[in-house]
């Protein structure tokens, strides 16, 4: 099968092709369109969503569709788009699949809403958390739709569940015969560089399911052209793509003009999804993670955590952050209702700072300073790393260029791949 990569001109009014069916893995699909803004204010960026329903929703016309999305598929004036579809003519919304947290959003971590009727439009709402393969595929048969739509905002970390519910939904589709479109967000924390380790697929996991970096660097149809090509090359999903205009790759979310909505309960800020691909490795530990708190992940601790652990962090100079002792009640998950040392994380310079770099050099200096430092027993480390080394390294005694220096071959190797399938500068 062939593998189509689209996009849509939206332009008063018009509607065109930007790709037309690609050759090979490595083709491009247009750039920006002209005279949309490329400097900063209000509105600069398009979604995926606003050029599909700017062009009259043609690239679904005489299809039922179906829809996976979440409280982030919104408009730039923040009405969901289910809404905004559902009465629309133009559209034939018949259904919508609803991720980890639900549509509506009402689920906390490790949770769904389940199988309802939506009370707002009265459409069926299906559940596709933690469904895979024909158990998936027999979801999207029974909804009766032809056409898969994916549109959910990313935190830009391998261990966040969307991008897996992203490949889930496309390996799906193609066994249940539907075609698949994705439509474009930003990655919050710009599409610079991959970083960290990169997937072992012994550890695949709902947190990581496939062989890439632990900030991968890309958007949602730069992940589905990937994992089309690359994991789902066997029975690829017939795959369409509706770009974003005006966003480029050293864009951070306040940079978009675009309105945020926490893609997760845990995920409130963009600026929680600046540390968010180094500081959720504490989800591994003992340590509380600020899950609980208004600064998750940004916030680290546990009892017994003192000063030294800020001191050991700040001696390192790392660079574009600062650490500062800082203490706190969660109020729901680890250490629920007790206070905890530990440290909060201060980004100074976000152009320079690497948030898996830190997120190892917190771990390694939270074993260093606090003797009560422990792994969870499940060894949950190895599924958000992707691997044994980081947690046998830390055990070892390395320090943090030597756990740093240890996925320096496989990144590399990832990076080249990952460079085919980028579609923005």
């Amino acid at each position: 099968m062939s593998l189509s990569r689209r996009g849509l001109l939206a332009a008063g009014g018009a509607v065109g092709a930007l790709a037309a069916t690609a050759a090979g893995p490595g083709s491009a699909v247009a750039g920006p369109l002209p005279g949309t803004g490329q400097g900063s204010g209000r509105n600069r960026v398009r979604t995926g969503f606003d050029r599909l329903a700017a062009g009259g929703y043609a690239l679904l016309k005489g299809q039922k569709v179906g829809i996976v999305t979440n409280p982030t598929g919104i408009t730039s004036d923040v009405r969901h788009i289910v809404d905004v579809m559902h009465p629309d003519e133009r559209v034939n919304l018949v259904a919508v699949f609803g991720p980890e947290h639900g549509f509506r959003g009402t689920a906390q971590a490790g949770g769904s809403e389940g199988r309802y009727d939506d009370p707002a439009t009265g459409l069926p709402v299906y559940d596709t958390y933690l469904k895979s393969g024909q158990p998936l595929a027999d979801v999207f048969t029974a909804s009766g739709v032809d056409t898969v739509v994916f549109d959910i905002q990313d935190a830009g970390a391998r261990f966040y569940t969307y991008i897996w519910t992203l490949y889930d939904c496309m390996e799906a589709a193609a066994l249940a015969g539907k075609r698949f479109v994705v439509l474009d967000r930003p990655n919050p924390v710009t599409g610079r560089a991959a970083l960290g380790p990169v997937l072992d697929p012994a550890f695949s996991t709902f947190v990581g399911r496939r062989e890439i970096a632990q900030a991968h660097g890309m958007t949602v149809t730069e992940l589905a052209l990937l994992f089309n090509a690359e994991f789902l090359a066997a029975r690829p999903v017939e795959l369409d793509i509706v770009k974003m205009s005006g966003w480029r790759r050293a864009d951070f979310f306040d940079g978009t003009g675009l309105p945020w909505v926490p893609p997760s309960p845990n995920m409130p800020t963009p600026d929680t999804a600046l540390v968010y691909s180094g500081t959720c490795l504490f989800e591994g530990t003992n340590l509380s993670e600020g899950r609980g708190t208004t600064r998750p992940f940004e916030l680290l601790g546990a009892e017994g955590i003192d000063h030294r652990w800020a001191a050991a962090a700040n001696a390192l100079d790392l660079p574009g952050v600062a650490f500062r002792e800082a203490y706190f009640a969660p109020t729901f998950s680890k250490f629920q209702g007790r206070t905890v040392g530990g440290v909060q994380l201060h980004v100074q310079d976000r152009e320079v700072f690497d948030p898996v770099r830190t997120g190892i050099a917190l771990l390694v200096t939270a074993k260093r300073t606090w003797s009560g430092f422990a792994w969870r027993s499940d060894n949950w480390i190895d599924k958000l790393t992707g691997n044994t080394r980081v947690r046998t390294l830390i055990d070892a005694g390395a320090d943090t260029d030597e756990v740093v220096g240890a996925w320096a071959e496989d990144l590399a190797a990832f990076r080249a791949v990952r460079k085919r399938y980028l579609q923005y500068r």
